[in-house]
């Protein structure tokens, strides 16, 4: 896609703007994603300078934030290549992630007479996934089995960036506040699901296509949605040996144990299950929108290989 090529392109003349040979060398280093954020803003607002400019201010915030995560989580590889802290140490990758996050900043605020309410909603986003990571922070801490706690801090860490990006592109395609805020609930949806999704894959997926160790999520402190599910479905001795295995280096048979409770039980089949609910609920906020690429990526992004 020209566009994306367009938003990298855009990225790179950001940070070369800054005339740090060491911010280069550092960044070249970045593993790019999927740039679902971009995808559904260039499917909100079109391709345009606006556009592109945007899109590039949210990928430095989403590497900005997977750095630091990367360093909160100990993290080695990222998308199965050596993660920044992993190559140039947890200083070099939590200051290249400042640089980034205070660019990005800084570019905001070219949207501020002709779109005055981007910048606040993009760095209320920040603020919120922030908050969010605090949150994942403080819920690793121990086994949780509250759903609740679960949907929120999801919702703050991973789908408020997702949210502000489709909520602002509804702004720069000329949407006007009730429907902009239409596609802010998708966007929110979208994260939510997204990230129920990821978490299933941490389960089912193959550890290759995946880009990391098969349940390192529960190894790393991760109560995530099918561990949560699970829990409420086991018998107390059940229970007890799921919290002894929380946060643990497991041996084969414990680790065979714990995979085939998460298929048997059908906790990765609720999963599944809320994650279409979320998706539903996206869907359905845009129906009179005319955005059949959106409903598209709502379904592709849900739909991925288990």
């Amino acid at each position: 896609m020209v566009a994306l090529t367009r938003i990298e392109a855009k990225v790179q003349e950001f940070l070369e703007e800054l005339q740090s040979p060491l911010v280069l060398e550092l960044s070249a280093n970045l593993q790019s994603g999927k740039m679902l954020r971009s995808k559904l803003a260039l499917n909100i607002a079109a391709e345009s300078e606006e556009s592109v400019c945007l899109c590039a201010i949210v990928e430095m915030i989403q590497s900005a934030s997977l750095l630091h995560d990367d360093v909160i989580d100990n993290a080695t590889t990222r998308r199965n290549k050596p993660s920044i802290n992993a190559l140039f140490g947890d200083k070099n990758a939590i200051m290249l992630g400042d640089v980034l996050y205070s660019k990005a900043f800084g570019e905001l605020t070219t949207f501020q007479k002709t779109y005055p309410l981007i910048p606040r909603i993009i760095a209320n986003a920040v603020t919120t996934l922030a908050i969010g990571e605090m949150e994942d922070v403080e819920l690793s801490k121990e086994f949780n089995d509250d759903e609740a706690k679960y949907l929120t801090m999801i919702e703050h860490k991973t789908a408020a960036l997702i949210e502000a990006t489709a909520y602002a592109a509804a702004f720069l395609a000329g949407k006007n506040e009730k429907d902009a805020e239409r596609f802010q609930i998708y966007g929110r949806s979208l994260g939510v699901a997204f990230q129920i999704i990821d978490d299933v894959l941490d389960i089912v997926a193959d550890s290759k296509d995946l880009g990391k160790p098969a349940l390192s999520d529960f190894k790393e402190g991760k109560t995530t949605l099918p561990y949560l599910y699970l829990y409420h479905l086991l018998d107390d001795a059940g229970k007890i040996r799921l919290r002894k295995a929380f946060k643990r280096d497991l041996e084969a048979k414990e680790q065979e144990w714990v995979l085939e409770q998460l298929h048997t039980s059908g906790a990765i089949t609720k999963s599944i299950g809320l994650a279409r609910h979320f998706g539903k609920v996206g869907v359905e906020a845009i129906a009179n929108q005319s955005c059949d690429k959106l409903i598209e990526i709502m379904h592709a992004m849900i739909d991925r290989d288990f």
